[in-house]
């Protein structure tokens, strides 16, 4: 018979494939190696014992595990790993709702904080999850441009969405994620009106940020903020990952010329005297993951059990 912490930490299982996944009972079992009956059971338990709130709040023992080993491994000063679900393809599941109540423990500080946002997919997420609450005393600055290739505003740039939920001041980007040339984005960036927030994002308290893959499916590419020989030229010059647009090799180094010439984003801030924390799961993105923590281009992650393991092993 398993122990009573034992027993948390299954009923913690279900009740995170239940409520934030999206198992059914029937499903939970299966996954668990457990009855259906047991599997109710255990969900029940997890609602009684207090441990579902809107977020599962109860440290399951494996990851927390894998996040003290990969926080070893890395020398990360932030690491969390949520449950993995193996059946589901999200990339954001789990991690979003993670990125979500650490952003919002961030904004409870009653001391004024400058906060950075990237942009992309996993963050949108994060970003739909917050809680609504009034932060006056904070800042929010966007790193990057939030107007995309046919002059529309960029659809996973998420710092007006923020602004609006947590009514802090914010200094978004209107760039070109992007340029079309080197000289205009020498032009752009030195324009009075761009200077405050490049300021701004140098001297972050803390940062989230996505890492894009730059495979067949790479988001500037669908998104057609780079071309298809754009990408190739840059996967041919070994670029495995993204971060706010800049693309960076296996060894953590920006890529030379190509689109990093004309990449309107801010710098990511300093790592050693601020906290960057990077939200990205999946095998997809695993190379530009394992590159950016090998290399401190973060110092801190939010990932899942399955990227976790494989993150240890390589």
């Amino acid at each position: 018979m398993r122990g009573d912490s034992g027993r948390h930490d299954d009923a913690a299982r279900a009740g995170w494939l239940y409520y934030v996944a999206g198992n059914t009972q029937d499903q939970i079992a299966a996954k668990l190696g457990v009855s259906r009956q047991s599997a109710q059971r255990l969900v029940s338990l997890a609602v009684s014992e207090g441990l579902v709130k809107v977020r599962l709040d109860h440290p399951i023992a494996n990851c927390l595990d894998l996040a003290a080993k990969l926080q070893a491994r890395f020398a990360l000063d932030l690491c969390e790993v949520v449950p993995s679900d193996p059946a589901s393809a999200s990339t954001t599941l789990g991690i979003a709702e993670a990125a979500a109540a650490e952003i919002e423990r961030r904004l409870k500080s009653p001391d004024p904080i400058v906060l950075a946002i990237g942009t992309g997919r996993t963050l949108k997420a994060a970003i739909e999850q917050l809680t609504p609450m009034e932060c006056p005393q904070h800042k929010l600055v966007s790193l990057t441009g939030n107007i995309a290739p046919d002059g529309s505003a960029a659809y996973y740039n998420v710092i007006f969405t923020m602004a609006d939920t947590i009514k802090a001041r914010s200094f978004p980007m209107p760039l070109p994620v992007i340029a079309s040339s080197q000289e205009e984005r020498e032009m752009l960036l030195a324009q009075p009106m761009i200077q405050p927030a490049l300021a701004l994002a140098a001297k972050a308290d803390v940062t989230f940020v996505g890492i894009g893959d730059l495979g067949p499916k790479a988001p500037l590419y669908e998104d057609g903020f780079i071309t298809e020989t754009e990408l190739k030229a840059l996967q041919k010059a070994g670029a495995v990952g993204e971060i706010v647009g800049w693309a960076f090799g296996r060894d953590g180094r920006l890529i030379d010329g190509i689109t990093n010439d004309r990449v309107s984003s801010a710098p990511l801030p300093s790592r050693e005297r601020s906290l960057v924390v990077a939200i990205a799961m999946g095998e997809r993105k695993l190379p530009g993951i394992l590159a950016a923590v090998s290399r401190r281009l973060v110092n801190g992650l939010i990932t899942d059990e399955l990227t976790a393991t494989a993150l240890l092993s390589g």
